[in-house]
């Protein structure tokens, strides 16, 4: 397996903790174990660990301590506990250990819905909290578009060959019986034909009553259904971009993305052998959201990622912080002046700061003032923090 370096950088002051978020197979336990090697580690994946400490968490405590007492060098590394979600109750002994031993802990999990729900002892601000999202662009050495849209990101599905095979698994293994087992959705089957629904309305304005017709639920439940993706990092809403005093806005429903444009393609059976038509305009427009969204969270950006659309059918695909820019993703190798009549719009009504093409043109050029970026170009000015 090619080892790749992650853009994620957990560096904690001492006594600092931190919860470490992120879907299945983003490559959470991979990182922790490279980074903090000499670390205490409990992976509560193992069933009998699992047992043991869901019976009787104050083992955790008593073990610890002892380890405090024989290796004491060892803790200035964080313990690490991994799939902390599985056992909640754990969280109560973590939070004693630091407010009494000052051990600090690295808290890692696919999910903290579970937590929450069962009203868990989230530590109070005492940790920070860190996300990994699956591979971005600066983590691959030349990356390849067509095999980013068809593999997606998840690291282990990136480099295989037989990636679809792995890719149906982790839908039906993980995403369907993993939501169902968790406890998160009691209706296995009505919450499977809601993903088929959400996988072909993906990047598209969310009809609650559509999906829910779809779905044989009612569209209070599919409100549910969508929680529980966001929840689970499976999954983000974009809402629509309006200023105050704004009337010119067609909808106030969001827009919503899974996390990984492979696995909303198998969801949906795409497979792109060529960098052009719709579906491969959807695709693109999605890794481009992707990126965005890492971006932000590895460069601890605060902007918001907003969509704009109009009574009269204009659309800007992302309005990033609060209208300083925008930007319009098409996926064509040649853009026309009719694919630059919403940003003009856009800038007509707010003048942002930047107007911004993402395209597969092979060259960057400047029409008026949107500038058409090939989306190497793009990406590589964003992560250098060039555009927002």
């Amino acid at each position: 397996m090619v080892k790749m370096k992650r853009i994620l950088d957990i560096k904690l002051p001492q006594w600092q903790s931190a919860f470490l978020w992120g879907p299945r197979k983003t490559g959470k336990t991979t990182y922790l174990k490279e980074k903090f090697s000499q670390s205490i580690y409990y992976d509560f994946l193992k069933t009998d660990l699992f047992f043991d400490l869901s019976k009787n968490p104050s083992l955790l405590r008593e073990q610890l301590l002892v380890k405090l007492e024989k290796e004491p060098s060892r803790f200035k590394y964080p313990v690490i506990l991994d799939e902390v979600q599985k056992i909640p109750q754990i969280l109560d002994e973590v939070h004693w250990l630091i407010e009494n031993k000052r051990i600090n802990f690295i808290l890692c999990g696919s999910s903290a819905r579970k937590l929450k729900r069962s009203k868990s002892n989230l530590l109070g601000g005492r940790a920070w909290r860190y996300e990994m999202f699956p591979l971005t662009t600066v983590e691959i050495e030349k990356p390849s578009l067509l095999r980013i849209l068809n593999h997606g990101l998840i690291p282990q599905h990136y480099l295989q060959k037989e990636y679809k095979k792995s890719l149906q698994g982790y839908v039906y293994d993980y995403l369907k019986e993993e939501v169902f087992a968790e406890g998160l959705s009691r209706n296995i089957s009505a919450f499977s034909r809601f993903l088929d629904a959400v996988g072909y309305s993906h990047g598209q304005i969310v009809n609650y009553s559509n999906i829910a017709r779809d779905c044989g639920v009612d569209a209070k439940t599919v409100k549910e259904y969508y929680q529980i993706l966001e929840d689970t990092l499976l999954g983000r809403k974009v809402e629509p971009f309006k200023k105050r005093g704004s009337r010119s806005i067609i909808t106030s429903a969001p827009k919503f993305y899974l996390f990984d444009v492979g696995v909303a393609g198998i969801i949906i059976k795409r497979n792109l052998e060529t960098e052009k038509g719709e579906e491969f305009g959807r695709a693109f427009e999605h890794f481009i959201f992707m990126e965005l969204c890492a971006y932000r969270s590895y460069r601890e950006k605060d902007f918001e990622i907003n969509y704009w659309r109009t009574k009269t059918g204009y659309e800007v695909d992302f309005v990033l912080a609060k209208g300083e820019v925008a930007v319009e993703v098409k996926g064509s190798s040649l853009i026309d002046k009719k694919d630059l009549k919403s940003l003009f719009a856009f800038d007509e009504k707010y003048s942002p700061k930047k107007l911004i093409l993402v395209s597969n043109e092979k060259y960057e050029r400047k029409v008026k003032k949107i500038y058409i970026k090939p989306w190497r170009v793009f990406l590589e000015e964003l992560w250098k923090d060039k555009v927002v």
